[in-house]
């Protein structure tokens, strides 16, 4: 008797065998629409402390004392004030440091980091404050990396001194050694006199500008970015790389939008941000939330150049985010058309300022940051999600400004418009086509939706399929008008949290319907020409937005499984795209195609054919793929990404629940006969 372990595996096997088998065919030696370069990209916005508290590897909150409570992540005792007529006039606040006035009582500043200050035994930490002594004492600061839940007489795990003497501002380094690891620590710097001991008379020491970072940073560059934040990027090889935003171009207010400007030149005198996602979401509130612009406009073309990525810098567009300001009060919250033009001139400086000979004032100003050579800028965003109304191109109209000007001073940039937030419907459509009217070179489309919308099977209120939903959303776009680029897209679950919040998390299946979608990408490269998922980094104590493709906390990170396929497709993007079908349609998960979704493309630079085929079905299902135009295949490898459990996610103390497993297959011919795995994304390697 069959035990009912076996009973199932047989059936299982019986049931694979008497399936319908999908016959497919790849047009092999026909190659199609080129694959663009910028293809398959990234998108980082500092949403979910993804810069300060994440890529940006500063430890110090808070570190120019500029907050909207100067204080805020600082603890004091002593004697302390906050002072405002600092060094740097767009970072003006600063600490001044006192005796006392009592022997006993210590002088002393305490920082709480982002989530705690976190460091390991043994690695090197570089420590740097700007100081003066304004009466001209001697005095020492003593810098500490302590813990204060050890359980030993001493806080302290690392230390070193700083003598400070002058009355000029100088900025003044140490390094610090920890002697353990300390998840949750702080940095504390007392004030000592010239002797190292605690004052017993009058002392007086200015910091300003306090920073903390590792030594060991991408490219070892200091005060750089997280390594391990930085090579997983690199390790996707995006094509292109969206930056600053999203919503914190547009600001709630006009002087909070990112203004590019502020972002160059020395980092002690960039002005502090007040970022949107600090409010955003009350249930998730953070009033420590802002912007140090410690990753400016230099280090992100630094690091799209790092990566090999095209930079596609956003711009705002002279209107504030519409989801929070009415547009009756359009006067109040946006700039008027007839007032745009310090807005188009900053999109012309920074052309000046990534492209620009070191003649050029901007120029200049890039090649004394240390890149005397041009970025190679392509494109500009102009817009995040804003859009138009039906009696009101609210957008267009600031937009059309934009055009004009770029296309007769910086006629080598592309231009990249919006059709706002919304996938389809009316905004969508007004805006699709005023894109075409304009004549943008490329349009950005935005979606944050459901399993049913990825996988094409999204309804009305009536029951009727959405227009636009699933892999086969471009199959029926206009091949003459502007491309494509998504900006914006994830596959967000339908769950529910605990206090009833939409639930959207990294789990399996919906990274295996983002997989299924994505092949309508490929199968259309020529509309198709950028896409980028979002968000890109979450910080598990800081998050406000989800799913996203890299969660971190202060020491350790992890890749999603979304992360993982786009890995796949950005890996095995090729050069040009192959017709693949079955029953000459495209399969993209129409009635009778068994919830397979495939594509195929070749890469003449390696002779290479890959085809990527996912299952989003409950059984397996038996393949036959048949290569036409050639003899015989010589050789492959298949890739698969498959989790039994549809809830499954990669974590930061299990980040390989699913991962992307490789073996070798055997081909013969010019077919190749498989089964594909219920629930698996299959990426298939062929040499000819």
């Amino acid at each position: 008797m069959l035990t009912s372990l076996a009973l199932a595996a047989s059936l299982n096997v019986a049931s694979t065998s008497l399936a319908q088998v999908n016959d497919m065919v790849v047009q092999a030696n026909k190659p199609g629409a080129q694959i663009q370069a910028t293809m398959y990209g990234i998108f980082f916005e500092d949403i979910n402390y993804g810069a300060d508290g994440g890529l940006y590897a500063e430890m110090v909150k808070n570190r120019s004392f500029e907050f909207g409570n100067p204080l805020q992540g600082w603890e004091i005792s002593g004697n302390v004030k906050v002072m405002d007529d600092g060094p740097f006039d767009k970072s003006p606040h600063y600490l001044r440091l006192g005796y006392s006035g009592h022997r006993v009582i210590h002088t002393a500043i305490q920082n709480d980091g982002f989530f705690g200050v976190s460091y390991k035994k043994g690695e090197t930490y570089r420590f740097s404050v700007w100081a003066r002594c304004p009466k001209g004492d001697k005095v020492i600061l003593e810098v500490q990396l302590v813990d204060e839940a050890l359980d030993r007489n001493r806080h302290q795990v690392g230390s070193c001194k700083i003598k400070v003497e002058g009355a000029e501002w100088k900025k003044y380094e140490c390094e610090l050694r920890p002697e353990m690891t300390v998840e949750d620590g702080k940095l504390r710097i007392f004030l000592r006199n010239e002797k190292g001991e605690k004052p017993t008379s009058d002392l007086t020491v200015d910091v300003e500008h306090v920073s903390l970072f590792p030594a060991d940073t991408w490219k070892e560059r200091t005060g750089g970015m997280r390594k391990d934040l930085v090579q997983a990027l690199y390790d996707l090889h995006p094509g292109v790389f969206r930056f600053p935003g999203g919503c914190i171009v547009e600001g709630t207010n006009l002087a909070d939008r990112y203004q590019w400007k502020n972002t160059v030149g020395p980092v002690e005198n960039r002005p502090l941000n007040l970022n949107r996602w600090q409010y955003e979401f009350d249930y998730r509130y953070y009033p420590d939330y802002y912007q140090s612009y410690g990753i400016g406009f230099f280090e992100y073309f630094q690091l799209a150049e790092d990566l090999g990525a095209a930079p596609l810098p956003v711009l705002n567009c002279g209107m504030t985010c519409q989801f929070e300001n009415d547009i009756k009060d359009e006067a109040k919250y946006h700039v008027a058309v007839e007032d745009l033009d310090p807005y188009i001139q900053d999109a012309v400086d920074l052309v000046e300022f990534a492209n620009g000979g070191v003649d050029t004032k901007w120029g200049k100003v890039r090649a004394d940051m240390g890149h005397p050579e041009p970025f190679g800028l392509e494109f500009i965003a102009i817009g995040n999600e804003q859009w138009d109304y039906q009696d009101n191109p609210a957008y267009t109209k600031r937009l059309v400004r934009f055009i004009e000007v770029l296309r007769k001073k910086c006629p080598e940039i592309k231009i990249i418009g919006t059709t706002g937030p919304n996938s389809e419907g009316a905004s969508f459509d007004i805006l699709q086509s005023r894109m075409k009217q304009l004549g943008v070179d490329l349009y950005d489309e935005h979606f944050y939706r459901n399993e049913d919308w990825f996988l094409g099977k999204a309804t009305d209120r009536d029951g009727n399929i959405i227009k636009g939903c699933g892999a086969t959303r471009y199959d029926s776009y206009d091949r003459k008008g502007p491309k494509v680029f998504a900006g914006e897209y994830a596959c967000h679950g339908r769950g529910k949290y605990a206090d009833g919040k939409e639930k959207k998390c990294n789990h399996f299946e919906t990274s295996l319907y983002e997989a299924a979608f994505m092949t309508g990408f490929e199968r259309n490269a020529d509309v198709v020409y950028m896409a980028t998922y979002a968000p890109l980094f979450a910080h598990i104590k800081g998050w406000q937005w989800c799913p996203d493709l890299i969660w971190f906390d202060n020491m350790r990170s992890m890749k999603s499984c979304s992360y993982y396929v786009q890995q796949l497709y950005s890996h095995y993007k090729g050069t040009n795209v192959l017709s693949l079908t079955m029953n000459k349609k495209p399969v993209a998960g129409s009635e009778g195609q068994n919830g397979l979704y495939a594509s195929a493309v070749a890469n003449k630079e390696t002779g290479e054919i890959y085809v990527k085929i996912v299952n989003t079905g409950d059984t397996p299902q038996p393949v036959n793929l048949t290569f036409k135009g050639i003899k015989a295949l010589l050789s492959g490898k298949l890739i698969t990404l498959h989790s039994d459990n549809l809830d499954a996610e990669n974590t930061l103390d299990n980040p390989n629940v699913v991962t992307p497993q490789e073996k070798a297959i055997e081909v013969s011919g010019n077919t190749l006969s498989t089964d594909i795995p219920a629930k698996t994304f299959c990426v298939y390697v062929l040499k000819r």
